[in-house]
């Protein structure tokens, strides 16, 4: 199909996810404006704002090529320019045994989240989604990885919609449990970093106790940030693979990595090796965040309302034992570290 008609198909659904996307971003400073803050992220806010669109006035078809290909390609490359906002000059921060900690903790977590996700009843895509969103960077984790295991649109929203709830909760109820159980600072940054979810998150978490608790909680949360390239590329692994046994294909080493993945590991090493200049790191960045809340209002638009309903209560059960489990888990790192 010649390019321009190809174009030409796409551009109802990419206009119509483009004008969720400024709604989105229209919502986001009217939250500033009242709150002085972010309450709701941008990610959630587009899906919402999609379900909205599309519960409230059924879309014709002539939109749902542009949709389509906003949810999967735009969000592919938004995930490689993510890449570049993913450096490995963290560790070098860190200690060898805290480092293996951190990816024991992230390991173990995903493991005991898929489990009770499963136990609850979640599909399998679901019960990963969550699992990796609890256990490594919330949202950002959700937004890789749906791709990667091939997830659902309602799925997808599910897990970003509740998980998005439960880290706010997080953000507030860490300081008091510091005030109230006696931890150090450190040792509060560690929980911190190793259980919140997003790093602007885990500086709100950190703030009201003080710098050593910023500079500690950031430094473990991007240590956590990082397991997200090995844990999608496995990930990818194993999807193609078992795809590949279920349809009796044989598959080839190339394909079974998708191409996303290769470019999001390819920016994050040339940033780690300072071959992305300090100057293109933003814009990047910036990009793929308005990339990302495009490709999540298509998501929306996508998405047919009770499935996400119906799976509510599951989802927020298992994404609420995951984060406790994944606090208990952190706690039995420091003490077996005996981080003071």
């Amino acid at each position: 199909m010649p390019l321009f008609q190809r174009s030409a198909i796409i551009l109802p659904g990419l206009a119509l996810t483009g004008a969720v996307a400024l709604l989105t971003y229209a919502g986001e400073r009217l939250e500033i404006g009242i709150f002085g803050g972010r309450w709701i992220e941008s990610i959630v806010l587009a899906i919402a704002l999609g379900i909205v669109v599309c519960t409230v006035t059924p879309l014709k078809p002539t939109f749902r090529p542009g949709i389509d290909f906003s949810a999967k390609i735009l969000l592919e490359i938004a995930i490689v320019l993510l890449g570049a906002s993913i450096s490995l000059s963290a560790i070098d921060q860190a200690g060898v045994w805290l480092i293996a900690g951190i990816a024991i903790v992230v390991v173990l977590s995903i493991a005991a989240t898929y489990a009770i996700g499963r136990l609850l009843g979640l599909s399998p895509k679901l019960a990963t989604l969550i699992a990796c969103g609890n256990s490594i960077c919330g949202n950002s984790a959700i937004v890789a990885i749906a791709p990667v295991i091939e997830a659902g649109s309602e799925e997808t929203a599910a897990a970003l919609a509740f998980t998005a709830v439960l880290g706010i909760a997080a953000v507030f109820l860490l300081p008091l449990l510091y005030f109230h159980v006696g931890m150090s600072v450190g040792q509060y940054g560690v929980l911190a970093g190793l259980t919140v979810y997003a790093v602007p998150q885990v500086l709100a978490a950190t703030a009201p106790v003080g710098l050593l608790a910023v500079q500690t909680g950031t430094v473990v949360k991007l240590i956590r940030v990082l397991m997200l390239g090995p844990v999608i590329f496995l990930l990818g692994i194993i999807t193609k693979t078992e795809t590949a046994a279920t349809d009796g294909h044989m598959i080839h080493h190339r394909s079974l990595v998708p191409w996303f993945i290769s470019g999001f590991l390819g920016l994050m090493a040339l940033r780690s090796f300072g071959l992305i200049p300090d100057t293109l790191v933003a814009p990047m960045a910036l990009v793929s965040n308005i990339l990302t809340v495009i490709a999540m209002a298509a998501l929306g638009l996508s998405v047919n309302i009770r499935s996400v309903a119906h799976a509510g209560g599951r989802v927020i059960a298992a994404a609420t034992l995951s984060l406790m489990a994944l606090g208990i888990i952190s706690y039995a790192l420091i003490a077996a570290l005996q981080i003071h």
